[in-house]
């Protein structure tokens, strides 16, 4: 016999999704992984341009808390939400004193690093930085849907 759901219960994956990961390049491509997933699941295709941008911006801004953002022992977080028309990301890390530019700029000539927060900039409706309590920043990015 087949169990049906009552349509009045939602089995929609809840809203905003946290997760706090440990500082390392592997956990940064499971950020993004899981950005993909929950977006899929939240109705937002996984081809779609908005699931691909948002990918890569988790993509940058957890490198960029792994890479900038560290501190022995502590994790960076990853917060997704899709308020109404846009995604919004959010990648929290532990390292206040470390702000990234608000006006990134090009890289020299030859530069192997230094991309990221022009992707971000370039895919991002808007972002920012805001200070997290008790220690460390939060870097957010919101796309239009």
């Amino acid at each position: 016999m087949k169990s049906e759901i009552p349509s009045s219960v939602d089995v929609r994956p809840p809203r905003p999704f946290r997760m706090l990961f440990t500082s390392s390049r592997r956990s940064a491509r499971l950020a993004r992984r899981l950005t993909a997933e929950r977006l899929d699941a939240w109705g937002v295709p996984y081809d779609s341009e908005p699931a691909r941008s948002a990918e890569l911006i988790v993509a940058e801004l957890a490198a960029n808390a792994v890479r900038h953002g560290f501190v022995t022992g502590r994790d960076f977080e990853l917060r997704l939400d899709t308020p109404p028309g846009l995604v919004r990301v959010e990648v929290s890390d532990a390292l206040g004193e470390r702000l990234p530019p608000q006006h990134p700029s090009i890289p020299p000539a030859g530069a192997e690093s230094g991309y990221g927060l022009l992707l971000v900039d370039a895919l991002a409706s808007r972002w920012g930085v805001t200070p997290r309590a008790p220690v460390g920043k939060t870097v957010w990015a919101e796309l239009k849907l």
